[in-house]
């Protein structure tokens, strides 16, 4: 039993259903991120490689010939054990036209080099080959020390056309109410993060759900702001 709960509460830290209303501080973020990754995986094909590829939590998503995981060469990512391959913030460690497809889910923000980064996402691609991209706009500080950016709509899109990119779609995630609601969240998970576990997990179950809760609420009431929003994705395809 208590393994049937580790995985369903593992579940609902990428896709949350109405149990992570209560489980998850992130469920704004998450719930938009999984609905957008989800609605435009059937775009990627062929050989995937998912950059800076973590735990791979969308990898079901994708029905592609061969997926490949590449993450940064660090200490925690090696005791992970998810990446095929590591790097070392450089060059990717592929030929040039090596993949049809890459995901960069929650990356860039992270990257401090972000031309020669997307130059190489570039130069692994086939021509025509497809780059599907998130990255968060209002957000805190995290994975610290290594959180470098933050980029405006024009900022990224003017980031990847020169890169060599078109972009086939940019959207905004989660620009409505509940923004504001994940943002309070944000912090009181930070606020209570040194606490005891059994302690944050009542208050996130008591408190925490009502504020998600809440903002189930007034996001259907109050309108769109597509200017303040916690997420973008992106597809770009690398020029013939």
């Amino acid at each position: 039993m208590r393994q049937l709960i580790r995985r369903i509460l593992l579940r609902q830290n990428f896709f949350p259903t109405w149990i992570g209303i209560f489980v998850n501080p992130f469920y704004f973020a998450r719930a938009g991120l999984a609905k957008a990754v989800t609605r435009h995986a059937e775009r990627l094909s062929g050989r995937l490689l998912d950059v800076g590829c973590g735990s791979m939590p969308y990898r079901e998503l994708f029905n592609v010939s061969e997926y490949i995981g590449l993450d940064i060469d660090t200490p925690a990512t090696r005791a992970r054990g998810a990446a095929d391959f590591y790097y070392d913030g450089g060059r990717f460690p592929f030929p040039d036209g090596s993949f049809d497809s890459v995901l960069c889910n929650q990356v860039l923000e992270h990257v401090f080099n972000p031309v020669e980064f997307v130059q190489e996402i570039y130069r692994i691609l086939v021509p025509g080959g497809q780059l599907l991209l998130t990255v968060p706009f209002v957000w805190d500080e995290h994975e610290q020390p290594w959180d470098y950016a933050r980029y405006s709509s024009f900022g990224l899109g003017h980031l990847l056309t020169a890169g060599g990119f078109a972009l086939e779609i940019q959207e905004k995630v989660g620009a409505d109410a509940g923004v504001l609601f994940q943002l309070l969240n944000a912090y009181l998970y930070k606020v209570t993060e040194k606490w005891p576990r059994g302690a944050r997990f009542l208050f996130s179950v008591t408190v925490m759900s009502t504020v998600n809760l809440s903002g189930l609420f007034w996001r259907k009431v109050l309108p769109r702001n597509s200017d303040l929003y916690l997420d973008q994705i992106v597809l770009g395809v690398k020029a013939i």
